[in-house]
């Protein structure tokens, strides 16, 4: 166990403030003036606690009124933030700043645009069944979510009265929902009903795995399942009349990248960026497929076991290249254990990912670097309070997303697949089909593309046919997307983001450049966006100053 594992275990905030504090490096007081970096790491904690709505009876507070005061607070907040003459402290406190400042203007983004509260019902989560592998869930939604994976059954009698408090706030969550769910926008109303049908099957499905437990909570899922059942169908009557679209607009995804996700990158320069990947990929898998005529074609497995082997041995062979090739510093806790039990699905359920996962499992351990870096802030999370929470408004986005994507192709030029030339055609096709989910985000946005028509680009640019247009892989995303400006974008270009960071570090260091050291470097400084870390490893300005322009 690391010094900062025993810093973090049973620990509150404040003293775990109180301890990063005294590991973080020195610093030259910033004038009385302009405050330090220890005013700085206070106002975070209470820009935090004010950043959560108020709850009343089990349900957070978005009605207009409450918008109305948090707009105002905000401005109290960003004005002290602005007042700190952060410019004189050395650069990994600087980046806390800019952190901060990000999540200020991400509230203030949804005051002003997003409003999710008020024209995007895929808010209004109540329910769900699956951990993301993300640091934090894709997209916005209300804090009160019921987390089944969270919860260990039979429950204990310590959760259960927790569990059952969230189950019955559903109803009334929905109830307020309906008042503040005020504006026209058809796509994302059209997805909200897809999450609430969702939502509804998990719910029956909850009663029937619950065992032991008291007759009147089977009653309270039940209740909460009419509730979800019937704003579905309030959902459907109001969106059959909406003709609004639900995209941004391009000025203001434009601002959204640069003064939130700070990526210094235009919604022109993303799509120009994603084209040629997309133009790449095709290229190069054409070129592999060429390169391995002569080999058998992978095969489907036959039975679960092998599918079983298969994903087994992908695992082993994955961390083992980690360590015997010295990409990373592997510490003893990272393990992908979790993912060793597979299910066979039938062929008429198969969608992208399980047709890429069935013919080779070791592209997607690739991907799954993002569970790696689940237990790595978990048990060994950054000195800097404003870093070791996840941030806000999926501010790390193209930083945790870019990585895994990076990865799959990374670890294919390192060697990884070698002696696996098919699976590097795998490569290549989830590139292209990352390329034309991406378009789909930013024609959305720019109100170009309808969902439908982002839905049949991303069929029709991914290879094989394997993205089903009936699947739930592209409506996923796309929902994703539509809700969470850039999400899509954030794969691909987070991925050539890092590529460039990687091309400088390497062309500084020259002959002592080493994956490992440059890999160590990236992960000491959290996950953040991809800017800062490059300014953070490289001392390069240039992109932070173009986004304070």
């Amino acid at each position: 166990m690391t010094g900062r594992n025993k810093m973090a275990i049973g620990i509150i905030f404040l003293t775990l403030l109180a301890l990063t504090l005294g590991r973080a490096e020195k610093v030259k007081p910033a004038p009385a003036t302009g405050m330090s970096w220890d005013d700085l790491v206070r106002l975070y904690g209470e820009w935090r606690e004010f950043q959560k709505p108020r709850f009343a009876d089990g349900v957070p507070d978005y009605s207009a009124a409450a918008m109305k005061l948090q707009a105002q607070g905000l401005k109290d907040f960003q004005k002290r933030l602005a007042a700190m003459d952060y410019r004189t402290w050395p650069v990994p406190r600087q980046i806390d700043h800019h952190l901060l400042r990000a999540e200020m203007n991400g509230l203030d983004f949804d005051l002003r645009v997003l409003r999710p509260w008020a024209r995007d019902p895929c808010f209004y989560a109540v329910v769900t069944d699956s951990e993301p592998d993300v640091p934090a869930r894709e997209g916005p939604e209300i804090p009160s979510v019921l987390e089944i994976w969270k919860y260990q059954f039979p429950l204990s009698e310590k959760a259960l009265p927790e569990f059952r408090a969230k189950l019955r706030a559903i109803p009334r969550v929905l109830d307020q929902a309906k008042k503040n769910l005020t504006e026209d926008a058809g796509d994302l109303w059209f997805l909200g009903i897809g999450v609430k049908k969702t939502e509804s099957v998990i719910l029956a499905n909850l009663a029937k795995r619950l065992t032991d437990i008291p007759s009147s909570l089977i009653a309270e899922i039940e209740r909460a399942k009419v509730a979800v059942d019937e704003f579905r169908g309030w959902l459907e009557t109001k969106q059959a009349t909406m003709k609004r679209p639900s995209g941004i607009g391009v000025e203001n995804f434009d601002w959204y990248m640069k003064n939130v996700h700070l990526v210094p990158y235009t919604w022109a320069e993303q799509k120009a960026t994603i084209e040629r990947e997309w133009e790449r990929s095709m290229a190069a898998l054409a070129l592999e497929r060429h390169r391995n005529r002569k080999l058998p074609e992978l095969m489907l497995p036959a039975t679960v076991d092998e599918l079983r082997t298969r994903t087994n041995e992908a695992i082993d062979v994955f961390m083992k290249f980690m360590r015997d090739e010295e990409i990373f510093t592997v510490p003893d806790y990272l393990r992908l254990d979790p993912f060793r039990g597979r299910n066979l699905q039938p062929a008429a359920a198969r969608d992208f990912f399980t047709q890429i996962e069935y013919r080779d499992s070791l592209p997607m351990k690739c991907h799954s670097i993002h569970w790696l870096e689940k237990q790595r802030m978990a048990q060994d999370p950054h000195p800097s309070p404003i870093r070791s929470a996840p941030l806000l408004y999926n501010i790390w986005d193209s930083r945790s997303e870019g990585l895994a994507t990076a990865w799959e192709e990374l670890m294919m030029q390192a060697g990884l697949f070698d002696k696996r030339p098919r699976a590097r055609e795998l490569i290549y096709i989830l590139v292209a089909m990352r390329c034309a989910r991406a378009m789909g985000d930013l024609m959305m946005h720019s109100n170009e593309f309808t969902l439908d028509e982002a839905v049949k680009y991303a069929v029709d640019r991914t290879p094989n046919g394997w993205l089903r247009p009936d699947g739930d892989t592209v409506w996923t995303d796309m929902r994703i997307y539509l809700h969470q400006p850039g999400y899509g974008t954030s794969y691909v270009v987070g991925k050539v983001h890092i590529d460039r960071l990687m091309a400088d570090r390497a062309r500084q260091w020259g002959d002592k450049f080493t994956v490992k050291r440059f890999m160590d470097e990236f992960f000491a400084s959290g996950v953040i966006p991809v800017s800062l870390i490059r300014w953070e490893m490289t001392g390069l300005d240039d992109e932070i100053k173009r986004l304070m322009r």
